[in-house]
């Protein structure tokens, strides 16, 4: 967990990028890091789509971590928006973290993202996550293979889900980041809108329920957020999907799946903000939503012309 700022020495802060290929555990990382849920987690790929950014104090330092969108071989206009904002969090960040699943190793994904690498000028730490499911030896060999690929300044081997490592990964990024006053205040996780955390948690809890069912180009809005009399928060979110037989899906036979993926979100929700939550889901068909400029805005991500 991280503590306050109340070491002695200079204050820094600084931007950490977290990149690497869909599902190598980012947003694990950044959950892990920070201590607390910013981010969606989700064993459906591509999940997180805009630049959450994660706030760690550690000593006497700030760390803003950018969990960037899993970078992949872009198929449609979504896709691009995706992998181009990926790339400009790395380019634009004080340190990048290059994640690896130690499963997969070097295999043609992160080898497409080390060919790119090399020309983000910035310090690089390459980050082995999910090291308790492969043999040591492997673990060293691939270790030794990714830095004779690509020069790291430094190398750790983590398990983002069960914390082995994290703490380390930590301390020397605190050490790492630049001097300067710190960006956000202490208390603050992530920079995320609550609004737009809602409506992320409830898009993890449909993948979660549908699994392979619905296509991950749906989407959820948060269309509004009232705090009522009695200190609770009254939400409504749409979900929009792109055809009619994906909102039969989401609502289930009799409106089951929509009231158990409300349920879900609401109790997270409500664990995030500190009081009761009425949580109210629609489920709308927006035909070429994911052509439409406007969505694009609404995820932070800047829109392809092509």
């Amino acid at each position: 967990m991280s503590k306050s700022a109340t070491q002695t020495g200079p204050a820094r802060c600084g931007f950490v990028a977290l990149i690497g290929a869909p599902n190598v555990g980012k947003s694990t990382l950044v959950n892990a890091l920070v201590g607390s849920k910013v981010t969606i987690v989700s064993k459906k790929v591509q999940t997180t789509r805009a630049l959450i950014r994660g706030i760690v104090v550690e000593d006497n330092a700030q760390i803003v971590l950018v969990d960037t969108p899993g970078i992949f071989a872009p198929k449609r206009r979504l896709d691009r928006a995706m992998v181009s904002t990926a790339w400009s969090g790395a380019h634009d960040a004080d340190l990048v973290c290059m994640l690896l699943d130690a499963r997969a190793g070097l295999d043609e994904e992160a080898e497409a993202i080390f060919a790119k690498l090399d020309a983000v000028k910035h310090p690089k730490f390459l980050v082995i996550n999910k090291v308790d499911l492969v043999a040591r030896e492997k673990l060293l060999a691939l270790a030794q293979k990714a830095n004779e690929r690509l020069h790291f300044d430094k190398t750790f081997m983590i398990s983002a889900i069960s914390g082995d490592g994290v703490d380390d990964l930590r301390h020397a990024l605190a050490r790492a980041v630049p001097e300067g006053p710190f960006h956000y205040p202490e208390d603050q996780m992530s920079d995320a809108p609550l609004r737009h955390l809602a409506a992320e948690i409830t898009r993890e809890k449909i993948y979660r329920h549908l699994h392979q069912e619905l296509p991950y180009q749906s989407t959820v809005e948060t269309d509004s957020w009232k705090e009522q009399n009695n200190k609770s928060v009254r939400i409504e979110q749409t979900i929009f999907v792109q055809r009619d037989s994906q909102r039969k899906i989401v609502l289930g036979k009799g409106g089951a799946t929509i009231k158990a993926i409300g349920a879900d979100s609401r109790k997270e929700i409500a664990e995030i903000v500190g009081v009761p939550v009425h949580l109210f889901l629609f489920v709308k068909v927006r035909d070429n939503w994911s052509d439409d400029p406007e969505r694009y805005r609404e995820m932070g991500l800047e829109f392809p012309n092509e």
